[in-house]
């Protein structure tokens, strides 16, 4: 295989970057205006996996206020913050296994064929694949915890 070398490469490569960055530009401001936009979708939503801090805490839609400790009882209500906290660092752990795995992804490209460049990627992606199954399953553990034990409504 022979790559595109010289200047007029280095042109080329420049007008690929720079065509790709408008269409992807154009593109995600299309996206916005053609999908619909959602305010606020409940008081016990997360962002990006992670769970709100007070989810099962909060009443209904209009009011979105905190329950107090005496409706619950309190130890439910420092289990329910602290299951809610403990997902939130488990969620930013899978995140973490994702980008390790795509360093390891990067190191195995980089190799360029020196077996000791391979082994090395390889087994980061693998170490992070296995942190990631983990973390999964902790984050399935919490929520089994969080709705079947605690009962919270």
């Amino acid at each position: 295989m022979k790559l595109v070398g010289g200047s007029n490469g280095v042109k080329t490569i420049r007008n690929w970057l720079i065509a790709l960055a408008i269409v992807a530009s154009a593109g995600g401001a299309m996206m916005t205006l053609a999908t619909p936009q959602v305010a606020f979708a409940g008081c016990n939503s997360g962002f990006l996996g992670f769970p709100a801090w007070y989810r099962g805490l909060a009443e209904s839609a209009p009011g979105c206020e905190l329950k107090s400790p005496e409706t619950v009882g309190l130890s439910v209500f420092i289990w329910t913050i602290g299951l809610n906290v403990l997902e939130m660092a488990i969620v930013a752990v899978a995140y973490l296994s994702g980008f390790i795995f795509l360093y390891g992804g990067w190191l195995f490209i980089l190799s360029q064929g020196k077996p000791e460049g391979i082994v090395k990627g390889k087994s980061t992606m693998i170490m992070a694949l296995i942190g990631l199954v983990l973390s999964i399953g902790a984050v399935a553990l919490v929520r089994f915890i969080f709705d079947r034990v605690l009962l919270v409504p």
